[in-house]
């Protein structure tokens, strides 16, 4: 079939391969349009010492998490599991104070931040690398210390 003006049909354009992969592929977000990072500080800090405690399920993090940040604290909270199950302790849920949260920006996009948690025995640290990912902060690195 021809078109009314005689020429050939235009046909849609089609991008390479790699293009498409890169187009849905997560993309970096700006500091700017991201949200002030303090508020997931908290509350992932939080999180996290209640998937340790058992309290919490890890699945329940990890829209915020990273797949390698996710990773660790599963394994983490599976070696928590284990030893309260070797003790004959029960899960319970934790009673912690955020004493201080430090963060800093090494580059645009990335927050490196510290929460201080003061819990019934001792004093924590939480250490958290965020990245703007897809519009939002995740969690790139997480350390208990």
């Amino acid at each position: 079939m021809s078109t009314a003006s005689g020429g050939a049909r235009s046909r849609p354009r089609v991008g390479r391969a790699l293009d498409v992969a890169e187009y849905f592929a997560p993309q970096r977000t700006p500091s700017v349009a991201l949200p002030p990072p303090e508020p997931l500080v908290r509350n992932l800090t939080i999180g996290v010492l209640e998937v340790l405690a058992g309290v919490r399920e890890v699945e329940q993090l990890a829209r915020w998490l990273g797949e390698d940040a996710f990773r660790a604290l599963v394994t983490r909270a599976n070696l928590s599991a284990r030893a309260r199950s070797a003790r004959g302790v029960p899960a319970a849920r934790p009673v912690h104070h955020i004493l201080r949260i430090h963060h800093s920006a090494p580059a645009d996009g990335i927050v490196e931040a510290v929460a201080i948690v003061a819990g019934p025995v001792r004093t924590r640290a939480v250490a958290l690398r965020l990245e703007g990912w897809d519009g939002r902060w995740r969690a790139t690195s997480l350390a208990l210390l």
